[in-house]
């Protein structure tokens, strides 16, 4: 939490908030219901606090796994964050939903 920008950034890993498009979020195929049932109520539960932190004036940021993991975009990604965090936009996905 950024106090002072009113801004909150998550790292998110993609399989257990279930990137959408990434390879890393492939569910399981052994124990479907389970695995269905715990990575649908994570996506349910981060939209839940993501509203809850907008409705108290807090901006969010995601960044994901595969992000942070591609060592070539790692600068880029830091700027991205910075240029946001002064910008005041209410929102910021890395990388960017397609």
């Amino acid at each position: 939490m950024l106090p002072k920008y009113k801004a909150v950034i998550f790292v998110h890993g993609c399989f257990w908030h279930q990137h959408e498009g990434c390879s890393k979020s492939k569910r399981p195929e052994t124990r479907r219901e389970f695995w269905n049932s715990k990575l649908d109520a994570n996506i349910e539960r981060d939209k839940r606090n993501i509203e809850k932190l907008n409705s108290l004036g807090w901006r969010v940021a995601i960044v994901w796994e595969c992000a942070i993991k591609k060592k070539s975009s790692f600068e880029e990604m830091i700027s991205s964050l910075e240029d946001w965090i002064r910008s005041g936009h209410s929102e910021l996905e890395i990388p960017n939903k397609t």
